[in-house]
């Protein structure tokens, strides 16, 4: 796989003939199985070529290569002299090269030292047994145990690791403080976080009073404003700003449509797997909130979009999710935030001007839609999957026509 980035027999001869040799081709077979664009994998093979000459001079060994070695790499380049260094490319792009080729590295057993992110030791011993308890009991998705584990964090760096010494008076000023700092939906999604973990710590016997009772309300009032969402003029626009035929607009075509029409989660999204499409009976699989599974119908609109982006889309490796990302290495989305993604470029193409960017926009766009064509609410909740009637009732203050109908004349107005 090497001879289709370089031709030169000369190169091919120098790159295969230092300390990275053995590696080097199972490296460029890598980059290749990612959809790396050509010029970037011939910057990284370079690069790796440069790591194993810098591992070599300075007397280590390809075992102990880690992250303070990767460091000092990066480092090299100001004074790099190297007369094997392959003609490599300084700065941002060796170094993630040579990190790449450390990770293949890691993934053959050669080294084994994987570069580990610091937040991962700095998590509180309670905060990881909260998280695990919230995935194994509750179902909860990894953007939900970040964010209830960021609220946990936060309160024992505050209040200290010995829980048996918090009382609800610290409790509440640590959230009113923080309240005093963000707004009203960063302050009440801390409150849910911070009652979740206070609850599972009580249950865990390390605090013999619920503290959770002492995290004060904020007001909010859910239903006092109307449904964000988009014109039926404003949706086609976004449609027609997804139409092409590159792999990333089809792919952008079917997400668009998957949340438009059956009103899906970002989550639902990035979560779909191939397995979950029913092609035969043409319904379509969706797991959502607490591992909460329904069987919603497959329309034909949007059967079409996702036939014609599978024709197209990245192998992927061994993932089965039908969504990849567009860009090398084509992994599947780390969580929501990557369709929500998808839906801000399409509304700035479309040159739509909405009051929120995200997937959620298209959500309160489907049920809206629906309830325009006279679907009932009943059924609007049983798509939208939502747990009660209340949820649903949010958008009928969207239909204005029936509200003027029902609505009582004020005491004392003239008519």
């Amino acid at each position: 796989m090497l001879d289709s980035y370089f031709c030169a027999p000369k190169t091919l001869r120098r790159l295969r003939a230092g300390p990275s040799a053995p590696y080097i081709d199972g490296f460029a077979d890598s980059l290749e199985r990612d959809g790396y664009a050509h010029a970037s994998a011939v910057r990284y093979l370079r690069s790796a070529a440069h790591l194993g000459w810098f591992v070599y001079v300075e007397g280590g060994a390809w075992p102990d290569v880690d992250a303070g070695t990767l460091a000092a790499f990066g480092r090299h380049f100001a004074r790099c002299r190297c007369p094997r260094s392959n003609g490599g490319a300084t700065g941002y792009h060796a170094s993630f090269g040579a990190k790449l080729f450390h990770r293949h590295l890691v993934r053959l057993g050669v080294c084994k030292c994987p570069v580990i992110a610091d937040a991962e030791f700095a998590e509180p011993a309670l905060v990881t047994a909260f998280r695990d308890w919230l995935r194994v009991h509750r179902g909860a998705s990894d953007p939900t145990l970040r964010q209830y584990s960021r609220g946990a964090i936060e309160l024992i760096h505050e209040l200290g690791a010995d829980v048996a010494s918090w009382t609800a008076q610290s409790v509440r000023d640590f959230l009113l403080g923080r309240a005093a700092r963000c707004g009203p939906p960063t302050t009440q999604k801390l409150i849910t976080s911070l009652r979740a973990f206070l609850r599972y710590v009580s249950f865990a016997g390390e605090s013999r009073d619920d503290l959770a009772l002492a995290v004060p309300a904020v007001a909010s009032w859910r239903l006092a404003r109307l449904p964000r969402c988009l014109s039926q003029d404003e949706l086609a626009r976004v449609i027609a700003a997804c139409d092409g035929t590159t792999r990333g607009r089809l792919r952008d075509r079917a997400i668009v449509l998957l949340l438009s029409r059956l009103g899906l989660r970002a989550g639902d999204v990035a979560r779909l797997r191939l397995g979950d499409i029913d092609w035969r009976n043409g319904t379509l699989r969706v797991t959502g909130k607490g591992r909460y599974e329904v069987g919603l119908p497959l329309p034909q609109e949007v059967g079409d979009a996702l036939l014609a982006y599978l024709a197209r889309r990245p192998a992927g490796g061994d993932s089965d999710h039908v969504f990849l990302r567009s860009r090398a290495p084509s992994t599947p989305f780390a969580d929501g935030d990557g369709v929500s993604s998808v839906v801000k470029h399409a509304l700035q193409r479309a040159g739509v001007k909405a009051p929120v960017k995200g997937a959620h926009l298209l959500r309160h766009t489907a049920a809206t839609q629906m309830l325009r064509s006279g679907v009932p609410l009943d059924q609007i909740g049983l798509v939208l999957r939502h747990r009660s009637i209340d949820m649903s009732a949010y958008y009928a203050k969207v239909d204005v026509a029936l509200l003027r109908g029902v609505a009582q004349p004020w005491p004392g107005a003239h008519p």
